[in-house]
């Protein structure tokens, strides 16, 4: 994901609408988007600014194979495991790395549990949506209905306000925050980015077919567009 307008050009387009369609299909309503940023990574050993500077590196990474699928295809070491081992993992060295938003990275002060290197490459971004059960949509009334459709999409823009504030744009304050910490930040340059991109391009492409091709060319026009 190149930047923040990325990720809008998706959850408030026709992307968007597509995803809240399928999830409509399922038990529950969505109502808005909500957001916790994109997932960056950090590390205890070194910077890292290209694949090969993953190599050989362990990183905790969600129970998902596509997050396993994407960090081996790096060079690096994944490993699944719940958050709550995680720190006291990367604590004691048995993981090197981890990846999450920055709003995990300061809440769980993760300097601390000696994570001295991070890396902003917005590898993939995080969203939130906001559901209601459907049984429970159906028991309220019209106006009740849209009394809290309305609460949710201003919950969810006050939520993207809060995840990008610090980090977005200009305004960098939760990114000095972590440099006082002692952490060394590194930001990817458009072009180490693009190495990141080719790297992983057969996961991108097997996951592609899974996901849907047709969704997927919808989101790269939509980035593309933006």
């Amino acid at each position: 994901m190149p930047d923040y307008q990325a990720i809008d050009a998706l959850t408030q387009g026709e992307v968007g609408k597509h995803l809240f369609g399928v999830l409509g299909q399922r038990d529950v309503v969505p109502l808005a988007w909500g957001e916790n940023g994109f997932r960056e990574m950090s590390n205890s050993k070194r910077a890292v600014a290209s694949p090969a500077d993953m190599k050989g590196l362990k990183f905790r990474v969600v129970g998902s194979p596509l997050f396993n699928e994407t960090f081996s295809a790096l060079g690096a070491n994944p490993t699944q495991m719940s958050w709550a081992d995680a720190q006291p993992a990367l604590a004691s060295g048995a993981v090197d790395g981890q990846e999450n938003p920055l709003s995990v990275f300061v809440a769980a002060k993760l300097a601390t549990v000696g994570q001295k290197h991070l890396t902003l490459w917005h590898y993939v971004a995080d969203p939130l949506i906001f559901v209601v059960n459907k049984e429970v949509w159906a028991s309220w009334t019209p106006a009740d209905r849209d009394a809290v459709r309305q609460a949710a999409l201003e919950a969810g823009r006050e939520n993207v306000e809060k995840a990008r504030k610090g980090i977005a744009g200009s305004d960098n304050a939760v990114l000095k925050q972590i440099e006082a910490a002692g952490v060394s930040v590194t930001a990817l340059t458009p072009e180490q980015r693009t190495a990141f991109v080719r790297a992983t391009r057969p996961v991108y492409e097997k996951w592609s077919k899974t996901i849907g091709a047709d969704l997927v060319k919808k989101a790269e026009a939509a980035i593309a567009g933006r």
